[in-house]
């Protein structure tokens, strides 16, 4: 009976693997008789839209049907063009032609665009010929102010958004004729430097301009080497009375010496991003000047504790429902006072465990109940930042 049961157990071992093998050759019989060229155009067009141009082009190439999804106005826009890496990279760079070519055939169609290139001219048959774009994103790219006279003459109805990061050649005056022109935008990105009072007294004077989102970002490679201006509150004042409902977004990447010229008197941010070291002072000052803040994230400051810039903050700013805390101290007892003083409000509390020093009335372990009681749901402490 044993050897009868073990001939069993073979031959059904057998089978098993017999038919593993069978549904094997049938899969692959059924890969290789598979006619590509009939998929569905929506399933090659969402495949497409994760390629990068290059291996879009070279898709197109394999039949007929992969070279008429390339072609379909969907596809076009939204589109991110990048072109950094030298011809002679081991990288392989996408040949500017083949942009050209892209853009003089499907520019119409574009309505969301991220560019970042030195190659102006493909940047420019963009600019020449879109009748549609609606967020414009432009980093690292020598665009000056006739560039964007174009842009605007051709896209005065459709642009919303428009960021620009490090465009040496555009200066205020190119920015004010985008505001002026395109009656639909409602965000702008800019760097520090294109601020000036008169643009925001100009933003604040035209009756069609209705911005939603007023990013800035406060950038310095080199310490000491970069001089930042200061914008009079008076100019802040306007533009506010204006446009009342703005979200005003700064991120600073700075070194401390280089915030003397920032947060001096009453300022409208709504949220701020502190990329770099702040110093307790500059902190201080924060919670003096921003009444309206709703978002704070303070990446490092150092090892004085915060604790009474928290509590100012608290106090001051009524709005503030986020912050985020990385390389920075503060007291147990000042956290749980601060976020007893904020309550429900604070949706979002992302504190590195490093940062809360336990004292007299709280530990670790405890205040973690202390803070979910005040917040009216559980929270801990992060191990990593979250923002």
């Amino acid at each position: 009976m044993k050897r009868g049961g073990r001939d069993n157990d073979h031959n059904s071992s057998e089978e098993g693997t017999a038919e593993k093998s069978k549904k094997m050759r049938t899969t692959n019989e059924h890969f290789q008789t598979c006619d590509w060229g009939n998929l569905l155009p929506d399933i090659i067009l969402h495949v497409f839209k994760y390629l990068p141009l290059l291996d879009r082009a070279h898709a197109s190439q394999v039949c007929r049907s992969w070279n008429q999804v390339f072609h379909m106005p969907d596809l076009w826009r939204c589109f991110e063009f990048e072109l950094n890496q030298p011809a002679t990279s081991y990288l392989k760079a996408t040949h500017p032609e083949l942009i050209k070519q892209i853009i003089k055939r499907h520019s119409n169609h574009l309505q969301y665009v991220s560019f970042k290139s030195h190659f102006i001219s493909a940047l420019t048959v963009v600019f020449v010929n879109s009748k549609s774009l609606s967020s414009l994103k432009i980093d690292d790219t020598p665009v000056d102010d006739p560039s964007l006279k174009v842009l605007v003459a051709n896209n005065s109805d459709t642009l919303k958004l428009l960021k620009m990061s490090s465009c040496p050649h555009v200066s205020p005056a190119g920015i004010l004729c985008v505001a002026d022109q395109c009656h639909g935008l409602r965000e702008l990105a800019l760097n520090y430097h294109l601020l000036s009072d008169e643009l925001l007294l100009a933003l604040s004077s035209e009756k069609h301009v209705r911005l939603e989102h007023l990013r800035i970002d406060v950038v310095s490679e080199n310490p000491g080497q970069t001089h930042f201006h200061t914008i009079q509150k008076s100019s802040w004042d306007a533009f506010i009375r204006h446009s009342p409902k703005v979200n005003l977004v700064m991120y600073f990447f700075l070194y401390e010496e280089e915030f003397d010229p920032f947060f001096r008197y009453e300022i409208p941010a709504t949220h701020l991003y502190f990329g770099r070291s702040v110093s307790k002072d500059v902190l201080g000052r924060v919670g003096m000047t921003c009444p309206r803040l709703v978002e704070l994230v303070v990446c490092a400051n150092g090892l004085r504790p915060l604790d009474e810039e928290l509590i100012r903050i608290a106090e001051r700013c009524k709005n503030l429902s986020a912050i985020g805390l990385g390389e920075c101290e503060v007291s147990c007892s000042a956290f749980v006072e601060f976020v007893k003083m904020c309550g429900g409000r604070l949706s979002q509390l992302s504190i590195m465990e490093e940062v809360l020093i336990p004292d007299q009335k709280y530990s670790l372990e405890q205040i973690h109940w202390e803070v979910s009681k005040h917040l009216g749901r559980v929270w801990f402490p992060d191990m990593m930042p979250t923002w």
